[in-house]
């Protein structure tokens, strides 16, 4: 007897595109250029054309587009006010959880995971890696950050309130990336796409999303493979803790980077 697949076939070549890049489309909209019209019509759009496709990836791309929807609803800036940052924090707290919980008890699905304890210890080369993303970070983003202005889009954080609002703010985003990102839009997608197409999907959206936070100038040069990187990386490792530790270790250089690009006698180590 053989087993037949539930797993739908993953192609380039399928109707399915269209709406994924319209969703995708519709994040830098809503996100890099804030035409939020346009945007929430792309956006609708998208799910719309899924419809008469397939009804699976209808309902996996109306997660992706709630959570985008969700995020889409509060300002995503660099605001440290406490009201602010509860109200980011809620919405984005929002854009996760209701897709998962959709997925897990409306449609009785197990594909959005958060897989912590995978059992598995890193290898040499993981842990090379995250030595090469600290030396990367070291290099760039000082250079990024300062030659360009954009450190300006974050405070000050020469008051200690602020110091640590920054430090706290910088790493919450950095995990909720990877939870909306990588293991919930790149995981949906890459149900119905190759792995490599579901990335890019992903990747476009996700540096959208940096840009409004705050990443401009030349930063999707930085956002857009880092991004890529991301998703690959997950796919290797099926480790949403290795992942969110890349994220939270390049983070941490730019938390000291923002410090140094705001008090240049603070933290004198940077080069740029």
């Amino acid at each position: 007897m053989t087993s037949t697949s539930t797993q739908p076939p993953r192609t380039v070549l399928t109707w399915k595109l269209v709406p994924a890049v319209l969703l995708s489309a519709s994040g830098v909209l809503l996100f890099g250029v804030e035409n939020d019209p346009v945007g929430y019509s792309m956006l609708a759009l998208s799910v719309v054309t899924a419809v008469r496709i397939d009804r699976e990836f209808l309902r996996h791309l109306a997660l992706i587009a709630a959570g985008m929807m969700i995020i889409s609803l509060v300002p995503l800036n660099a605001d440290l006010s406490i009201s602010h940052m509860t109200l980011m924090g809620g919405a984005l707290a929002l854009a996760v959880l209701v897709p998962w919980l959709v997925s897990r008890f409306v449609y009785g699905e197990k594909i959005i995971k958060f897989p912590v304890n995978t059992g598995r210890k890193w290898p040499l080369s993981a842990k090379l890696y995250l030595i090469a993303v600290v030396a990367l970070g070291y290099l760039i983003l000082p250079v990024y950050l300062i030659r360009t202005d954009v450190y300006q889009n974050w405070p000050d954080a020469s008051d200690a309130t602020i110091f640590w609002r920054l430090f706290l703010g910088v790493n919450a985003v950095g995990i909720w990336d990877e939870l909306f990102f990588i293991c919930t839009t790149f995981t949906l997608l890459r149900r119905h796409f190759p792995d490599w197409l579901a990335n890019i999907l992903q990747a476009v959206v996700f540096s959208s999303f940096l840009w409004e936070i705050g990443y401009m100038a030349w930063g999707p040069l930085l956002t857009f493979p880092f991004a890529l990187l991301q998703g690959y990386t997950f796919k290797l490792t099926k480790s949403f803790t290795y992942v969110v530790t890349v994220h939270l270790v390049f983070d941490f250089v730019l938390f000291l980077a923002l410090v140094h690009a705001h008090n240049r006698d603070w933290l004198p180590i940077f080069l740029y």
